[in-house]
């Protein structure tokens, strides 16, 4: 019976009916999965956000800039003061002027944290302001070598150190970034620390190696040189060749060896031979140092417990 009264005219004809109604029923359903797909083409990386940047740990591998630093006795020291108006010399004012601003005298942009362009050796290669965006974000290894240094405080990276590194990890990636932790930063206050002739460097055998063999993007330590070798033998071979490298890092003891990213900015100084840099490390969510997105207040962000002030005697605003 059901079989004739779906072959007779009558149901035919309303079955004929039901088909664009089902149609206009089923559209926005497709329309609503297109566009969604669409969506999705179009924020890979929003995602990406989403499901591993936000709950990352962020650890800053950064040196403040201050009066009283580690600098190289042939660049002089740098000094800040506060800020006034040229016109009048009057130094700007909360109360009077709703805001205050600081000056500096920097003698150098080979300057505590820092990423160092090869046109500080050589001008036929970029100088800072020529360096490509695509340093923003690499991946990071970490190779301590901080055990050697409590042992000889002279103690440089060997190609050694490299594949026991390895060994543990992996191959260290191409284009990463590689920094080398001694543990020298812990000194950053220390009067004097920058005219020590015996500090922990990375040897020119080690940087080849990175180079050559894993083609890493660039090297790191925490002195404010690569080697303390007579001719500065691993620096001079870095820079004659067109590589990079970033100085005065701190925190390494921070980051693990293998996983983390690093978030490299600077100063876009025309025609730098050094600038100024921040090194941000983006770490697993479990990682046990660091802060991540929804940890803190950031839009806007809090108060602090105290106003800043300018300290006269050490020429720097401080709480």
């Amino acid at each position: 019976m059901f079989l004739q009264l779906c072959k007779s005219p009558t149901m035919r004809h309303f079955g004929l009916l039901l088909i664009p109604i089902a149609l206009v029923s089923i559209t926005p359903l497709f329309s609503a999965a297109i566009s969604s797909l669409d969506q999705k083409r179009e924020r890979p990386l929003w995602d990406l956000y989403e499901s591993s940047l936000r709950r990352a740990k962020y650890v800053d591998l950064t040196h403040a800039i201050a009066p009283g630093m580690p600098v190289w006795s042939g660049f002089g020291t740098p000094d800040a003061g506060r800020a006034f108006d040229p016109k009048t010399n009057r130094m700007y004012q909360y109360a009077s002027d709703g805001f205050e601003a600081n000056r500096y005298m920097l003698p150098t942009d080979q300057l505590g944290t820092q990423l160092d362009p090869p046109a500080h050796w050589n001008p036929d290669f970029p100088a800072i302001d020529e360096l490509p965006p695509t340093f923003a974000v690499r991946p990071l290894a970490v190779i301590s070598i901080a055990e050697q240094v409590v042992r000889d405080p002279g103690y440089s990276l060997q190609v050694a150190d490299i594949v026991d590194w390895e060994r543990r990890h992996g191959t260290i990636p191409e284009g990463a970034a590689v920094f080398v932790r001694s543990d020298w930063s812990r000194d950053w206050g220390k009067p004097g620390l920058a005219a020590e002739s015996v500090f922990p460097g990375v040897s020119l055998e080690a940087l080849r190696f990175l180079h050559l063999e894993r083609k890493i993007l660039l090297h790191g330590h925490e002195p404010l040189d690569t080697d303390a070798t007579a001719t500065f033998e691993a620096e001079r071979w870095l820079l004659t060749n067109g590589y990079t490298q970033a100085e005065g890092l701190t925190n390494l003891d921070q980051v693990p060896e293998a996983g983390a990213l690093v978030a490299i900015g600077f100063a876009k100084f025309q025609g730098g031979l050094g600038g100024y840099a921040r090194y941000i490390a983006i770490c697993p969510p479990d990682w046990k140092h660091g802060v991540s997105v929804d940890e803190l207040p950031e839009a806007p962000l809090a108060k602090m417990p105290k106003p800043l002030r300018w300290d006269a005697e050490r020429h720097v605003r401080v709480r």
